[in-house]
C-alpha cells in the first residue's frame, strides 16, 4: 500500500531543494522506503545479532548505542512491528530514559558476514515489563544465559525501513567460538566489560563535575519556548505501558527549525538564520568543487535488495 505522505523530514526535504538532490531523493523514496518490513526485510531480521539504536530526549539531546545477542534476539512480531530485549547492563539506563521521554528511535542493522548490507527501521517506541510481553506473545523463548535474559522489551511501531547500501559496508569473518572465548554475558565485572580502557576513571579526580547545560542546543533553537501542545512529544512513551492518562511524562520545549524550514513557533532569532545561511553556504561551496559521477550500467539497472515489489 502506498505511503500516504512523503517519507523524511521537513529539514532534509528543503535541503534537498537547496543542493539539487530532490529528483534522486524522490527516486529512492519511491523506490526503497517503506512503513512496514516486506517478508526479505523480515527474514533479515530475524538472522542478525546486532544492531545500532539512536535515541533522543525531549531537549533533543541524542544517544547511540549498540545492542547484540543470539540470531532472533530481534523479534518481528508482524509486519509493522518489531520488539528487542534490553539485557542487564551498566544501569545508566540511557536509551530506555531517552524512550520514557520521546518515543522516536531509529535502529540500523547491518550484516558485516553474509549479505554486506544495512536496514534502517524509525519508528515509535514503548517500553514493557518482560512478563507483561511473555502474557502477550506466548512463543517467545527463554534463553539459558542469565546475562541474555530480558528485564524489559522495546516494541517497536515501524514507520520507516529502507536500505542502507552495501558500498561502504566492510566485509567481517567471524572468529571460530574456541578462538574467540566465551562472552560475559550481563557480568559486573570491571575488567571483563573492558576496564578503564579510554583512560577516563584516571582524569575523574582532574576534571570538573559533569553538567549538561539547562538550556540544551540553544544555538539551534533560538531559545525554548513553552510548551504548546506539540503533539510529537504528547506521546511519549510510557515506561511499562500504560496510556493517555500515565503521569509524569514529560513534554517537550518547543524546538525551532533548522534550515529555515517554515514558522512552526515564535521567537525564532536572526541568529538562527545566520548560522542556517552559513552552513548551506559552506556545503554549496563543497558540493561546487566535487566532480559529478555518472551511474554505471550496473547502478542504473539495480533496484536494491529490499524493492517494494518483495513484500
Amino acid at each position: 500500500m502506498p505511503r500516504q505522505e512523503r517519507p523524511g523530514s521537513d529539514g532534509e526535504h528543503l535541503v534537498q531543494q537547496r543542493l539539487g538532490t530532490t529528483e534522486r531523493a524522490e527516486r529512492f523514496y519511491g523506490d526503497q522506503v517503506l512503513d512496514h518490513l516486506n517478508v526479505r526485510m523480515q527474514e533479515f531480521v530475524a538472522r542478525q545479532e546486532m544492531f545500532f539504536l539512536a535515541t533522543a530526549d525531549r531537549h533533543g539531546e541524542c544517544d547511540s548505542t549498540f545492542r547484540a545477542g543470539p540470531p532472533g534476539f530481534v523479534r518481528v512480531l508482524d509486519d509493522r512491528t518489531l520488539a528487542y530485549p534490553e539485557y542487564r547492563g551498566n544501569g545508566v539506563m540511557a536509551s530506555i530514559g531517552n524512550i520514557s521521554e520521546n518515543p522516536r528511535l531509529g535502529i540500523l542493522l547491518i550484516d558485516f558476514t553474509r549479505d554486506r548490507i544495512g536496514l534502517h527501521i524509525n519508528g515509535r517506541a514503548r517500553v514493557v515489563l518482560d512478563e507483561e510481553m511473555r502474557a502477550q506473545h506466548a512463543g517467545l523463548p527463554v534463553d539459558p544465559v542469565p546475562g541474555r535474559r530480558a528485564q524489559l522489551w522495546v516494541t517497536v511501531e515501524i514507520e520507516e525501513a529502507y536500505i542502507h547500501c552495501a558500498k561502504h559496508i566492510p566485509h567481517l569473518q567471524k572468529v571460530p567460538a574456541q578462538q574467540r572465548g566465551a562472552r560475559a554475558w550481563g557480568t559486573d565485572d570491571s575488567k571483563r566489560k573492558g576496564g578503564d580502557f579510554f583512560g577516563a576513571a584516571a582524569e575523574a579526580s582532574e576534571r570538573p563535575p559533569f553538567r549538561r547545560a539547562e538550556r540544551r542546543n540553544e544555538h539551534l533553537r533560538g531559545g525554548l519556548h513553552e510548551d504548546t501542545g506539540d503533539a510529537a512529544y504528547q506521546g511519549a512513551a510510557p515506561v511499562y505501558g500504560g496510556g493517555p492518562e500515565q503521569v509524569g511524562v514529560h513534554r517537550a520545549a518547543r524546538a525551532e527549525p533548522a534550515y529555515g524550514a517554515g514558522p512552526v513557533g515564535s521567537g525564532r532569532g536572526d541568529f538562527v538564520e545566520e548560522l542556517n545561511a552559513e552552513f548551506l553556504d559552506r556545503v554549496e561551496r563543497v558540493l561546487a568543487r566535487a566532480q559529478p559521477r555518472r551511474p554505471s550500467e550496473d547502478e542504473a539497472e539495480f533496484r536494491g535488495w529490499f524493492d517494494r515489489r518483495d513484500g
